[in-house]
């Protein structure tokens, strides 16, 4: 697989759940990730929670540049949701976005947390998209 044209992104998402907001943060997560999975243009998402530390990890997979403009415009009411329950600790991208797509990171996260930009090396993907129903 050629590296350098590879499209791919991955970020990883960070959060603080703010105290007394855990079931709040469980179902709006839920909605949010069964949205995606019915209308998204991931190709995969997975969010997992560390209940001790108030912590929660969210994957998000994209084909490309424009997948991640599609998701902001689809899911936009989805991730404000989510946003009224946590804060944004660590949103890292893996891959190049392209300009337009960095330049929405950045003002999205704005001062709420740290943000960090990792180019692909090297990588494959073995599963393909599920079939939209």
């Amino acid at each position: 697989m050629a590296t350098r044209d590879n499209t791919t992104l991955l970020f990883r998402n960070t959060m603080r759940i703010t105290d007394g907001h855990l079931e709040g943060f469980r179902d709006a997560i839920a909605r949010a990730v069964a949205f995606a999975e019915q209308h998204g243009p991931q190709l995969m998402v997975e969010t997992f929670v560390d209940e001790e530390r108030m912590l929660a990890h969210s994957f998000q997979l994209y084909r490309d540049s424009d997948a991640v403009r599609t998701h902001w415009k689809l899911a936009d009411p989805y991730i404000q949701e989510v946003m009224k329950h946590c804060r944004v600790e660590r949103f890292e991208v893996f891959g190049e976005p392209d300009a337009d797509v960095a330049a929405g990171v950045r003002s999205a996260l704005g001062e709420q947390g740290a943000l960090t930009f990792s180019p692909r090396i090297a990588g494959f993907v073995r599963f393909a998209a599920a079939p939209r129903p």
